[in-house]
């Protein structure tokens, strides 16, 4: 029978405690990630051998007994498999794609340098809460920049030229003979530049508030050999961009923003007649019940520490949060002039709409 102790459960409570304890694991191995990928620690172990870690250590040329910790923390997590015959780890060959393959979509250390990154900056968020104020993106620190980007980047390139573009009535046929489109709220540019690869014949411009993210995406466009028909600039959302696309795009971004009722209206005046505005956004249901699973955690998250509070940094500070849902979206696009509004695709992280005038 299970014990009571002042109405309280204690199988149930100590069941929670516990729960807990591995959470607490869980946001350690944030940084253990984030660290055995920028010092190759991962990268090593997926050469295949299984190794002790004197020879892990000697591979990255790292210090022994930090490793052996590492090591040990991410075998208790199931992160990579342990030998006590040998004295040996090995990663699974699962883990090996999820954890150094970034042409995978399953890929996941920017996923874990973004949250790294958030919880850094927790102080900050926690006093913007107490006072009412909102906390800009431009205003935390590298790894939520590039810890975003390498993040999104991956599904974006298993997903947005072969799935998204074709499922968008008649963009791919515009593309291929030449097209005009405006890729908002950028950063470091992989969306734009991944088009312009794909699409030699059409020009593209990136823009983005934030002006380091435009001075990235700046260097990566050059890197790609596409300057000659992609430019970056900083520019808002509802800004006047002075010409006609017959595609704008908006990637995990337009949640983030202070007005995204007035970045609709400036689209759809950016837009030609039959152009087309492609909106991805994190995946979300409509109702609260509906996020209540692993993605939705992290994504309400990521809302409550990154995305309301630039939000409400911004005028208007509508705060649709991240776990909007496609109603809300809808009622956006709709307010923006748009008369037609469809879900194109998804993923297991995004959803994927269609606006048109």
């Amino acid at each position: 029978m299970t014990a009571l102790e002042n109405g309280i459960d204690i199988d149930k409570l100590y069941g929670f405690v516990f729960r807990a304890v591995d959470e607490v694991g869980a946001t350690l191995n944030a940084a253990l990630v984030v660290m055995g990928d920028k010092l190759g620690l991962y990268r090593a172990l997926a050469e295949g051998d299984a190794l002790t870690p004197v020879e892990l250590a000697r591979r990255c040329e790292v210090n022994e007994r930090y490793v052996r910790e590492w090591l040990n923390a991410q075998a208790a997590g199931g992160y990579v498999d342990y030998d006590p015959v040998g004295g040996c780890y090995s990663l699974p060959r699962e883990h090996v794609v999820a954890l150094t393959d970034e042409q995978s979509p399953a890929y996941l250390p920017g996923f874990f340098q973004i949250a790294l990154g958030t919880v850094m900056d927790s102080p900050r968020i926690t006093d913007a809460v107490r006072r009412g104020d909102g906390v800009g993106w431009h205003e935390h620190n590298h790894d939520v920049f590039e810890g975003c980007e390498r993040f999104f980047r991956p599904g974006y390139n298993a997903a947005l030229v072969p799935q998204w573009l074709p499922a968008l009535e008649g963009v791919v046929a515009k593309l291929e003979s030449g097209a005009k489109v405006a890729d908002i709220g950028c950063g470091h540019g992989s969306s734009t530049i991944l088009m312009a690869q794909a699409f030699p014949r059409s020009t593209f411009i990136g823009s983005d508030y934030h002006a380091a993210s435009i001075d990235t995406a700046r260097e990566r466009a050059a890197a790609a050999d596409v300057a000659d028909r992609v430019k970056f600039e900083i520019l808002d959302a509802r800004a006047d961009h002075g010409e006609r696309y017959e595609l704008v795009t908006m990637f995990d971004c337009l949640h983030d923003m202070g007005d995204p009722v007035g970045a609709a209206r400036q689209v759809h005046r950016m837009l030609n007649p039959d152009g087309t505005w492609l909106i991805v956004e994190p995946r979300a249901g409509d109702r609260v019940e509906d996020n209540l699973n692993p993605v939705g955690r992290a994504y309400y998250g990521f809302s409550t520490m990154l995305c309301t509070p630039a939000s409400l940094s911004q005028d208007v500070g509508l705060a649709l949060g991240a776990q909007a849902g496609p109603a809300r979206i809808r009622d956006v696009v709709s307010a923006g002039g748009f008369t037609r509004f469809r879900l194109v695709a998804e993923t297991p992280f995004n959803l994927v709409f269609e606006a048109r005038p």
